[in-house]
């Protein structure tokens, strides 16, 4: 699963190296997202304006916004098959902003508790995550909404399996739009596939990412040299 991630970079560098419109005006760099916080999305192939969703998914049939707290992933492999995802898989598909992301690797024989790891792109750029959003509204308040989103992920490619068994799906360049603009479940299942395996580069990090108070340069540090590329 995909749990915390990076949005480091700042708004100007964002828009040019991903072709964004506009970025909210109160978008600062951020080093230990987390679920239930408001994260960078676009859903507009043509304005590419960034806006702010709240990451964990709520579908629009939810009785309890609650259930969002258990939705901040969705499975590739299944997302035209599930009540939660397969309505939004089909007409409400979004890119979610970041330049990082975090993975946990399982405690080793006499270990305590599990590593986190960062992995990042090798040049350090921005990219995008590919994801699902919904509108919710409460039935005792219809003027009120909750927009919501979650993260796709994928079986790992070599790198991340060193540490994890899935990895959120990137998109590069030239498929991030096809997955805004396309309507072919077919031939959009086929984006959603693990990154090549020398896209990325990844270091262990301080346990200090545990905690989502913690949001400074320090959660992304490397303890020791990396590997991939780092």
């Amino acid at each position: 699963m995909c749990g915390r991630f990076t949005m480091a970079i700042d708004a100007d560098d964002l828009q040019t190296e991903l072709a964004l419109g506009q970025v909210p005006a109160d978008w600062k760099p951020r080093y230990n997202v987390a679920p239930g916080q408001n994260i960078g999305v676009v859903t507009n192939p043509h304005s590419r304006d960034v806006i702010w969703m709240q990451w964990g998914l709520v579908p629009f049939w939810a009785k309890d916004p609650t259930i969002g707290n258990r939705l901040i992933n969705a499975r590739a492999e299944s997302l035209d098959e599930k009540p939660s995802f397969k309505y939004a898989f089909a007409k409400r598909r979004c890119l979610i902003v970041a330049d990082g992301f975090y993975e946990w690797k399982k405690p080793e024989s006499g270990a305590k508790s599990s590593r986190p790891y960062y992995f990042s792109l090798r040049e350090g750029k921005a990219f995008v995550f590919a994801g699902l959003w919904e509108s919710w509204q409460p039935k005792d308040d219809p003027e009120s909404k909750l927009i919501t989103c979650t993260i796709i992920t994928t079986v790992a490619n070599a790198l991340v399996a060193k540490v994890h068994d899935r990895m959120p799906v990137i998109l590069n360049a030239e498929d991030k739009w096809a997955w805004l603009r396309e309507d072919n479940p077919a031939a959009l299942k086929a984006l959603l596939k693990p990154a090549p395996d020398d896209l990325l580069q990844a270091w262990e990090v301080s346990r200090a990412v545990n905690d989502p108070k913690n949001d400074s340069p320090e959660c992304i540090k490397p303890l020791q040299e990396g590997f991939g590329g780092a």
